[in-house]
């Protein structure tokens, strides 16, 4: 069975699901205080987002209110519309979408969605869902409550626009993964109040400071073995641990390791310990480096050949693990599209089904073992970007079983030669933790687990 090396205990929680609903109640408790026109939620990877969402709005309809949700991309609303759906067969959910939508086939064979191109065609629905960018086209009506989910990812400007929709907010997201996306310099706005570039959460906390915020404090994705890591690099100051114990999550081979040794050893590094690091020679390379995308790909390819079953809370008799449950997290799309191309020629079935994406794409998806090609592998500087805390928060968090990061030698000896170097603006507090710091923690881990290739 696997365990876990760190040489830092991790707190472990009495009763994870004992404190998790605990903390449910609190948030549940403070929504019903009618003194609270807000409330904030934040959330490790893998706490429960999604469950929390569910739970409140069905308190919220029995409670004789018609909630609406705000997701941020169109996949989280359909996500949530067919687990709603699901959950609550009993009440009507509506999905408000435009007019070329298409919906997802699991909502098609559920009788209780209804799906509408504008207001008046959800009007017997209980619960309406929508992306904030749709709800930013609606102006002729109000609700009691709103429900915003993944809410760390709605800049600022968004929320303005959506916000006279609704009366009272519970605001559900994770404050250690990537800031709201945009195209356009941000230069002129630091430090104003006006910000629009700021995440909505943040902004809001910074005119309202009597909005309670309350912390989920059990992370159901990652293992014991990844849970203190990420705490201690990305969420120093709200700690979370493990729902799982030593010994409930594990991996093994149905095959043994013949032909690629170089592969296996560090298979075999990350099955028991849950982390590798497969460290190529150094060398400066651009970001389309062949050799370090090629060896993502052969990783991939090898845990599908040999066969891996993972064993686990869910499956304890074990569970052959198919394309479906690995993904390679890149930082840049050019990468995703030359990994794709590297699975393709590996000529293994079903490699070409591996999900291969940008962190911005991964966020907020789950898998069994996440193979991540380290931003900062074989660069000659270290930019705000690939610096960047929330990136590698979100490909470091995906996985249930195991994380194999692949880089480059000499990660450390740069970041030796880019100290922490982030400005500081009048009216801005902060960031904790910076790119700088999160990366040494993370190195830190990954050295008791490299396998030099």
């Amino acid at each position: 069975m696997r365990t876990d090396t760190s040489t830092t205990p991790e707190p472990v929680a009495p009763d994870p699901a004992m404190a998790a609903a605990a903390a449910t109640r609190a948030i549940l408790a403070d929504m019903a205080d009618g003194r609270h026109r807000a409330v904030v939620v934040d959330s490790p990877p893998g706490a429960g987002k999604s469950t929390l969402v569910v739970r409140a709005a069905q308190e919220l309809t029995e409670g004789g209110e018609r909630p609406i949700i705000v997701a941020q991309t169109n996949n989280q609303v359909d996500d949530l519309v067919v687990r709603l759906a699901q959950e609550h067969p009993g009440i009507t959910v509506g999905r408000l979408s435009a007019s070329d939508y298409n919906p997802p086939p699991a909502a098609g064979a559920l009788t209780n969605i209804t799906i509408g191109r504008k207001l008046a065609d959800l009007t017997g629905c209980r619960i309406i869902v929508a992306t904030a960018a749709k709800w930013a086209t609606i102006g002729d009506a109000t609700f009691g409550w709103a429900i915003l989910d993944e809410a760390y990812q709605m800049r600022s400007d968004m929320l303005l626009q959506i916000v006279e929709r609704f009366e009272r907010g519970l605001f559900v997201g994770d404050p250690g993964q990537l800031d709201p996306f945009t195209i356009v310099g941000t230069e002129r706005w630091i430090g104003l109040p006006h910000d629009p570039t700021q995440n909505g959460v943040s902004v809001m906390l910074a005119h309202n400071q009597d909005i309670p915020v309350h912390r989920l404090p059990v992370s159901w994705r990652l293992p014991s073995s990844a849970a203190p890591t990420i705490a201690r690099a990305f969420y120093p100051f709200s700690h979370f641990t493990a729902g799982t114990g030593n010994g409930t999550r594990g991996l093994e081979f149905r095959t043994a390791a013949l032909a690629r040794a170089d592969l296996d050893e560090t298979l075999a590094q990350a099955l028991t310990t849950g982390w590798a690091l497969h460290e190529l020679p150094r060398r400066h390379v651009p970001r389309t480096d062949t050799q370090t995308l090629q060896a993502a790909a052969d990783l991939a390819g090898r845990l599908l050949v040999r066969g891996a079953v993972a064993t686990c809370e869910r499956h304890p008799g074990g569970r052959l693990l198919g394309a479906g449950d690995i993904a390679i997290g890149v930082a840049h799309r050019d990468q995703a599209d030359l990994v794709r191309t590297a699975l393709a020629r590996t000529g293994i079935p079903g490699a070409q089904d591996v999900a291969v994406d940008t962190a911005n794409r991964l966020q907020g998806r789950e898998f069994e073992v996440v193979i991540v090609v380290h931003p900062l592998s074989g660069r000659r500087d270290a930019t705000a970007f690939h610096l960047e805390a929330g990136r590698l928060c979100v490909l470091a968090s995906r996985h249930r079983q195991a994380c194999i990061v692949v880089a480059r030698e000499g990660i450390a000896d740069l970041l030796d030669s880019h100290p922490s170097m982030d400005p500081v603006h009048l009216s801005v507090r902060a960031k904790f933790p910076d790119g700088w710091e999160a990366n040494q923690v993370m190195l830190a881990k990954l050295a008791e687990h490299r396998v030099a290739a």
